[in-house]
């Protein structure tokens, strides 16, 4: 972070310093958090009101952490009811956007720096897990951390750019019209990305269309300078150019897409290897391809890899380094699609991070797969949060489409906002033990523990907030039949999103 005093704060934020603080209106603070167990030596605080708890009650704890000033909506007293330092404002978290927004008009006004923006309904997050992988061999590169994604996410990844950062990547979630335009108008995006529009929020924006109009607003947004980079495989995506003058880089998985408005980077035989791989050739505008094997897992993240590779290209880093890149970046963030082979013989993908129609569909057909030839395939799904009155029909369907996929097993996860899914999954003709409903986590790993057997593989997916990403750890993390524990996953097992103590960031992430 770069330095900011308390007199700037306060002016900046148009805040007022508290009488802890106006004693000493040119301390400053060189890094920031919003959770006060990741408060750093010379730090501020945000002590900003949360879903649960409330940041300003855990004052103490961050200054002893380091904190030397607040941002706060009240004052703040230590332990000794002493009054700390702190810039007092109306909303913390408008507050930090201001901040975030004078952070990248200093930082560009002390040398290069180029902002990414992401957007879409699925894959911001690993869309920008390999975009981060390939600019940071180009130079110093900030990017979010998990799915940092909205108001209190976005200027908390700002923060952790300095005066030598070179490339700086915002992923932007939205959960209604004009949260992308907030955000953009906050960091000046020099590229934007839109990776596509789904039904994730349809109950809250009221239709895909309407979804599709808040994606759009990053393009809006782009001035003449700056390039939009556009999924020509989504028509919605595709229709969001005619809201932008800026540079257009298309990419696309067919061969047979054309414009004469700007670059197109493709995907020829696209495919996936026997063990799930994406596979195809990057042909890049220039002419050139360059044969590509991700390491990650699935057909649907394609789109993804070309994505990064657009913004590569849009950059001027070679074609040869940016298949180079789309070679080795593994997923980084947990949760997504994440494979663990179990010592046992059984393998486990863990996916329920989020989920909506199409992402659900997406790590399906993977699942479906990767079965091939296996002992059976366990589908352990639970609910698709957020799809308001469209929420039985898509549960219903994809309750289908795991039997029309010949998915060996089906485990619903939940009570009665999930009876769409065992239902459409009975209607489409799954009889028997096939198919399954527990009403929660317990009695899903209760099941699994009993039955799963050297060969099978597992799929978990559901919406965050269905907490199956857990129940997926502590089965992929199970004893083999020698007794002896199975590998770690790629990443550590990590507490859920929003921290014990109320103050992690309460407004994102977002999908």
């Amino acid at each position: 972070m770069i330095e900011f005093s308390a007199a700037d704060i306060a002016a900046l934020t148009g805040g007022h310093l508290s009488q802890g603080a106006s004693r000493n209106p040119t301390l400053t603070v060189t890094s920031a958090a919003t959770d006060s167990r990741e408060v750093l030596p010379g730090g501020l605080f945000i002590a900003k009101p949360g879903e649960v708890t409330d940041g300003h009650d855990y004052a103490v704890q961050a200054f002893a952490a380091g904190a030397v000033l607040a941002l706060a909506e009240r004052p703040v007293s230590g332990a000794d009811g002493s009054d700390l330092p702190a810039v007092i404002v109306p909303d913390a978290v408008l507050a930090m956007g201001v901040l975030a927004a004078e952070s990248v008009r200093r930082l560009r006004a002390s040398g290069p720096l180029t902002v990414v923006g992401i957007t879409g309904s699925a894959g911001k997050t690993t869309t920008k897990d390999l975009l981060a992988g390939l600019l940071d061999a180009e130079g110093p590169t900030v990017a979010p951390t998990g799915s940092y994604n909205g108001e209190v996410g976005v200027p908390l990844t700002v923060f952790r750019a300095d005066y030598g950062t070179r490339y700086l990547i915002i992923e932007m979630g939205a959960t209604k019209a004009g949260n992308i335009t907030y955000l953009a108008d906050m960091v000046q995006p020099d590229i934007g990305v839109v990776l596509g529009v789904g039904s994730a929020h349809v109950g809250e924006f009221g239709g895909v269309e309407a979804i599709a109009r808040a994606k759009g607003e990053l393009f809006a947004a782009l001035g003449p300078g700056a390039t939009a980079v556009i999924n020509a495989d989504d028509e919605r995506v595709l229709a969001m150019r005619s809201r932008t003058s800026a540079r257009r880089v298309y990419f696309t998985s067919s061969g047979d897409f054309e414009a004469a408005d700007g670059d197109i980077l493709a995907a020829a035989g696209s495919t996936t290897t026997p063990e799930g791989h994406p596979a195809f050739d990057l042909v890049l505008p220039d002419g050139t391809s360059h044969p590509v094997v991700s390491p990650l897992l699935g057909l649907h993240h394609t789109a993804n890899l070309l994505a990064a590779a657009s913004v590569g290209w849009a950059l001027g880093v070679p074609g040869e380094r940016i298949a180079s890149a789309l070679r080795t970046q593994a997923a980084k963030s947990r949760w997504r699609m994440e494979l663990t082979e179990r010592a046992d013989g059984v393998t486990v993908i863990n996916d329920a991070y989020n989920a909506n129609p199409e992402s659900m569909r997406a790590a399906l057909r993977t699942l479906a797969e990767l079965g091939a030839g296996r002992r059976r395939t366990w589908a352990v799904l639970g609910e698709m949060l957020e799809l308001g009155e469209s929420s039985i029909e898509e549960h219903d369907l994809l309750g289908r489409v795991v039997v029309r996929l010949n998915i060996s097993k089906l485990v619903v996860v939940g009570g009665d906002n999930v009876r769409a899914l065992f239902n459409g999954a009975l209607l489409e003709g799954s009889w028997g033990d096939e198919i399954q409903q527990v009403p929660d986590a317990e009695a899903a790993e209760a099941l699994l523990r009993a039955e799963l057997r050297p060969g099978d593989i597992v799929l978990f997916k559901s919406s965050n907030g269905a907490g199956l990403r857990f129940l997926g750890d502590r089965i992929a993390l199970l004893p083999d039949a020698a007794g002896s524990p199975d590998p770690v996953p790629p990443h550590p097992i990590q507490p859920p999103a929003a921290s014990p103590d109320g103050t992690a960031p309460r407004r994102s992430p977002q999908p």
